[in-house]
Protein backbone atom coordinates (compact mmCIF):
# COMPACT_ATOMS: atom_id res chain seq x y z
CA UNK A 1 0.00 0.00 0.00
CA UNK A 2 1.48 3.38 -0.91
CA UNK A 3 2.05 6.21 1.58
CA UNK A 4 -0.91 8.33 0.40
CA UNK A 5 -3.36 5.41 0.69
CA UNK A 6 -2.01 4.60 4.16
CA UNK A 7 -2.48 8.22 5.28
CA UNK A 8 -6.05 8.35 3.95
CA UNK A 9 -7.00 5.05 5.60
CA UNK A 10 -5.37 6.21 8.85
CA UNK A 11 -7.34 9.46 8.76
CA UNK A 12 -10.58 7.55 8.24
CA UNK A 13 -9.77 5.05 11.01
CA UNK A 14 -9.03 7.88 13.47
CA UNK A 15 -12.32 9.57 12.60
CA UNK A 16 -14.19 6.27 12.99
CA UNK A 17 -12.60 5.59 16.39
CA UNK A 18 -13.69 8.99 17.71
CA UNK A 19 -17.24 8.56 16.42
CA UNK A 20 -17.41 5.00 17.79
CA UNK A 21 -16.54 6.39 21.24
CA UNK A 22 -19.23 9.05 20.91
CA UNK A 23 -16.65 11.79 21.45
CA UNK A 24 -16.75 15.23 19.91
CA UNK A 25 -13.59 16.82 18.56
CA UNK A 26 -13.63 19.07 21.64
CA UNK A 27 -13.73 16.07 23.98
CA UNK A 28 -10.84 14.37 22.18
CA UNK A 29 -8.90 17.66 22.16
CA UNK A 30 -9.28 17.93 25.96
CA UNK A 31 -8.21 14.31 26.45
CA UNK A 32 -5.13 14.49 24.24
CA UNK A 33 -3.98 18.10 24.40
CA UNK A 34 -4.19 18.26 20.58
CA UNK A 35 -6.11 21.26 19.25
CA UNK A 36 -9.57 20.72 17.79
CA UNK A 37 -8.39 22.25 14.48
CA UNK A 38 -5.42 19.86 14.28
CA UNK A 39 -7.63 16.87 15.04
CA UNK A 40 -10.07 17.94 12.34
CA UNK A 41 -7.29 18.29 9.74
CA UNK A 42 -5.86 14.90 10.72
CA UNK A 43 -9.27 13.18 10.45
CA UNK A 44 -9.90 14.78 7.05
CA UNK A 45 -6.50 13.59 5.80
CA UNK A 46 -5.22 17.12 5.28
CA UNK A 47 -2.34 16.62 7.75
CA UNK A 48 -0.55 13.44 8.71
CA UNK A 49 -0.04 13.19 12.48
CA UNK A 50 3.46 13.20 13.91
CA UNK A 51 4.58 10.15 15.86
CA UNK A 52 4.06 12.05 19.14
CA UNK A 53 0.50 13.10 18.21
CA UNK A 54 -0.34 9.61 17.00
CA UNK A 55 0.89 8.24 20.31
CA UNK A 56 -1.44 10.60 22.21
CA UNK A 57 -4.36 9.45 20.07
CA UNK A 58 -3.43 5.79 20.60
CA UNK A 59 -3.34 6.41 24.34
CA UNK A 60 -6.84 7.94 24.27
CA UNK A 61 -8.16 4.91 22.38
CA UNK A 62 -6.18 2.32 24.38
CA UNK A 63 -4.36 1.06 21.27
CA UNK A 64 -0.72 0.51 20.49
CA UNK A 65 0.58 2.34 17.44
CA UNK A 66 1.23 -1.04 15.83
CA UNK A 67 -2.37 -2.08 16.42
CA UNK A 68 -3.76 1.18 15.02
CA UNK A 69 -1.57 1.01 11.93
CA UNK A 70 -2.44 -2.66 11.41
CA UNK A 71 -6.12 -1.69 11.52
CA UNK A 72 -5.68 0.52 8.47
CA UNK A 73 -4.53 -2.57 6.59
CA UNK A 74 -7.06 -5.00 5.28
CA UNK A 75 -6.89 -8.51 6.68
CA UNK A 76 -4.26 -10.19 4.67
CA UNK A 77 -2.13 -13.26 4.25
CA UNK A 78 0.20 -14.79 6.79
CA UNK A 79 3.16 -13.98 4.55
CA UNK A 80 4.03 -10.48 3.37
CA UNK A 81 6.75 -9.46 0.96
CA UNK A 82 8.45 -6.11 1.73
CA UNK A 83 6.44 -4.29 -0.95
CA UNK A 84 3.22 -5.39 0.81
CA UNK A 85 4.25 -4.21 4.29
CA UNK A 86 2.65 -1.05 5.61
CA UNK A 87 5.12 1.86 5.78
CA UNK A 88 4.40 5.07 7.67
CA UNK A 89 6.66 8.12 7.74
CA UNK A 90 6.68 11.04 10.13
CA UNK A 91 8.56 13.50 7.94
CA UNK A 92 8.71 16.16 10.66
CA UNK A 93 10.72 13.93 13.02
CA UNK A 94 12.67 11.84 10.49
CA UNK A 95 10.97 8.61 11.58
CA UNK A 96 10.17 5.72 9.23
CA UNK A 97 8.13 2.78 10.54
CA UNK A 98 7.50 -0.46 8.64
CA UNK A 99 4.96 -2.97 10.00
CA UNK A 100 6.83 -6.17 9.16
CA UNK A 101 4.29 -8.58 10.67
CA UNK A 102 1.16 -9.26 8.66
CA UNK A 103 -1.86 -7.55 10.23
CA UNK A 104 -3.78 -9.90 12.52
CA UNK A 105 -6.14 -9.31 15.43
CA UNK A 106 -5.55 -12.71 17.08
CA UNK A 107 -1.82 -12.26 17.78
CA UNK A 108 -0.31 -10.38 20.72
CA UNK A 109 3.15 -9.62 19.32
CA UNK A 110 4.17 -7.60 16.28
CA UNK A 111 7.48 -6.94 14.57
CA UNK A 112 8.28 -3.40 13.44
CA UNK A 113 11.29 -2.08 11.55
CA UNK A 114 12.17 1.50 12.49
CA UNK A 115 14.63 4.03 11.11
CA UNK A 116 15.50 7.43 12.54
CA UNK A 117 17.48 9.94 10.55
CA UNK A 118 20.54 11.54 12.18
CA UNK A 119 19.34 14.12 14.69
CA UNK A 120 15.82 12.71 14.86
CA UNK A 121 14.03 12.88 18.20
CA UNK A 122 10.67 11.33 19.04
CA UNK A 123 9.15 12.02 22.45
CA UNK A 124 6.08 10.37 23.97
CA UNK A 125 4.34 11.73 27.07
CA UNK A 126 2.88 8.36 27.98
CA UNK A 127 2.62 4.88 26.50
CA UNK A 128 -0.44 3.97 24.46
CA UNK A 129 -0.90 0.94 26.75
CA UNK A 130 0.79 0.89 30.18
CA UNK A 131 3.04 -2.11 30.73
CA UNK A 132 3.43 -2.87 27.05
CA UNK A 133 6.33 -5.30 26.53
CA UNK A 134 8.89 -4.15 23.96
CA UNK A 135 12.23 -5.42 22.67
CA UNK A 136 14.57 -3.16 20.70
CA UNK A 137 17.23 -4.92 18.61
CA UNK A 138 19.71 -2.57 16.97
CA UNK A 139 20.43 -3.40 13.34
CA UNK A 140 22.69 -0.41 12.65
CA UNK A 141 23.67 2.99 14.04
CA UNK A 142 23.14 4.39 17.53
CA UNK A 143 19.89 4.91 19.40
CA UNK A 144 19.47 6.75 22.69
CA UNK A 145 16.35 5.44 24.40
CA UNK A 146 15.00 7.14 27.52
CA UNK A 147 12.20 5.96 29.76
CA UNK A 148 11.44 8.26 32.67
CA UNK A 149 14.79 8.75 34.46
CA UNK A 150 16.59 5.83 32.78
CA UNK A 151 18.66 6.08 29.61
CA UNK A 152 20.28 3.47 27.37
CA UNK A 153 22.72 3.90 24.49
CA UNK A 154 22.07 1.11 22.02
CA UNK A 155 24.54 0.18 19.28
CA UNK A 156 24.53 -2.40 16.49
CA UNK A 157 23.69 -5.85 17.85
CA UNK A 158 22.44 -4.60 21.25
CA UNK A 159 19.02 -5.69 22.51
CA UNK A 160 16.96 -3.99 25.22
CA UNK A 161 13.82 -5.56 26.72
CA UNK A 162 11.42 -3.60 28.94
CA UNK A 163 7.85 -2.93 29.99
CA UNK A 164 6.75 0.50 28.85
CA UNK A 165 5.71 2.98 31.54
CA UNK A 166 5.85 6.79 31.61
CA UNK A 167 7.61 9.27 29.34
CA UNK A 168 9.90 7.93 26.63
CA UNK A 169 12.09 9.28 23.88
CA UNK A 170 14.02 7.84 20.96
CA UNK A 171 16.90 9.79 19.42
CA UNK A 172 19.55 9.16 16.78
CA UNK A 173 22.48 11.41 17.71
CA UNK A 174 25.12 10.12 15.29
CA UNK A 175 25.76 10.08 11.55
CA UNK A 176 23.86 7.30 9.86
CA UNK A 177 20.94 7.55 12.27
CA UNK A 178 19.44 4.48 13.92
CA UNK A 179 17.98 1.36 12.34
CA UNK A 180 16.33 -1.15 14.65
CA UNK A 181 13.76 -3.90 14.97
CA UNK A 182 11.06 -3.46 17.58
CA UNK A 183 8.96 -6.28 18.96
CA UNK A 184 5.74 -5.01 20.55
CA UNK A 185 3.74 -7.43 22.72
CA UNK A 186 0.43 -6.43 24.27
CA UNK A 187 -0.04 -7.38 27.91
Amino acid sequence: MDQKQTEQRLAQRLADLRVDQGWSLETLAEMTGISRASLSRIERGENSPTAALLNRLCSAYGLTMSRLLSEVEQSGPQHLRPAQQNVWRDASSGYLRRSVSPPAQAFHAELVEAQLEQGALIEYDLPPVAGLEQHIWMLDGVLIFRMNEQQWRLEKGDCLRFHLFGRTSFSAPEAGGAHYALVVARP
